[in-house]
Parts: C-alpha cells; sequence; structure tokens
C-alpha cells in the first residue's frame, strides 16, 4: 500500500461523504480493531499491580537491584497510546456514520505474567495479534476498494510495523535469565 491511496483526501466534501460508507465487512473489522485496542489498553493497565512483583523477582536477577522494571514504563505509556487510537478508531466509525458494536474480548489471563519475561511475551502475542487484525482489515478495505479506510490506517500499519521494543527486552530478559 503506498501514498496513491491517500489520494481521496482531495475529493470534494460531497465526494468523499459518498466514499465514507462502510461495508458491513469493514465496519465489523473496523469495530473489532476498536475493541481490540481497548483489550490490549486494560493488559497493559493490568501489569500495574504485577510490578511490584516482578520487581521482587527481577531483584533475584539484576545486579543493579530492584526497582521498577524498563518495560513498566512502556506499557503505561503504551496504555495510553491504545486509549487513543481506540478513541481514532470510534471516532472514524462515528464519521463514516457506522454502526458501533464492539465485540467483547475476554479479560487478557494477568495471572501468568508473574515473571518480565512472561509480561513480555505475552505483550508480545497481543501486539502480533493486533498486526493481523491490521492486515485483515487491510485486506477486507482493499477487496471492498475503500480507498479511505486505507488512507485511514496507513499510518497505524507503518507504526505497528515499527515497534520493536518488546522484542528487544524480551532478548534481554532472556539473556538475564540464562546469565543467572
Amino acid at each position: 500500500m503506498g501514498r496513491e491511496h491517500c489520494l481521496c483526501l482531495v475529493f470534494s466534501k460531497a465526494e468523499m461523504a459518498a466514499k465514507h460508507l462502510l461495508s458491513e465487512e469493514c465496519s465489523v473489522a473496523l469495530n473489532h480493531m476498536h475493541s481490540y485496542e481497548l483489550h490490549i489498553r486494560d493488559a497493559y493497565l493490568s501489569t500495574r499491580g504485577l510490578v511490584h512483583e516482578i520487581c521482587a523477582w527481577m531483584a533475584c536477577y539484576y545486579i543493579e537491584g530492584p526497582g521498577e522494571p524498563l518495560f513498566a514504563t512502556f506499557f503505561q505509556n503504551q496504555a495510553e497510546v491504545k486509549r487513543e487510537l481506540g478513541k481514532q478508531f470510534l471516532n472514524y466509525l462515528r464519521g463514516c456514520e457506522s454502526k458501533i458494536c464492539l465485540p467483547v474480548i475476554k479479560r487478557p489471563e494477568m495471572d501468568n505474567w508473574r515473571t518480565g519475561r512472561r509480561a513480555l511475551e505475552s505483550a508480545l502475542e497481543l501486539e502480533n495479534h493486533l498486526s493481523k487484525l491490521l492486515l485483515d482489515l487491510e485486506t477486507i478495505a482493499s477487496a471492498n476498494n475503500e480507498y479511505d479506510v486505507l488512507c485511514f490506517m496507513e499510518k497505524y500499519l507503518e507504526e505497528q510495523k515499527s515497534t520493536n521494543y518488546l522484542p528487544c527486552q524480551l532478548r534481554y530478559h532472556k539473556e538475564l535469565e540464562n546469565q543467572a
């Protein structure tokens, strides 16, 4: 997907209004994206209570001693980012006068996030699933010639592709565990 999809931004308001009618398939996918962004936010926010337990566990492995793990700040920041992205998907649906019907996504299992490594692995799984949902939405929008949706989600696809923090942190934690 290249910049050619963003040509829809130069159309008149009347043409844009006509283009904003979403297919049912695309509307469902956008609703799912909004719901999943909030699901990930919930997972990241849920780590707050676990940070203290993780810090105690990490004290056994870290030379610099216990303290809040580096990824705790990342999770807090990402929770805010996911909330904002969820709002943007919701606003887009509203702008298209599309039905808003968010699917219920089971609350993440947080009991298995007892270590920094497991928290990072779970977060990476969530982000990988988000990438898949974005690619599925791109496929649906392309199949339905919904170029305004492709324009809207182009930045999300690029941001998601450039996320490399979690894999780097995960490698770091694996190395620490192997040294211990």
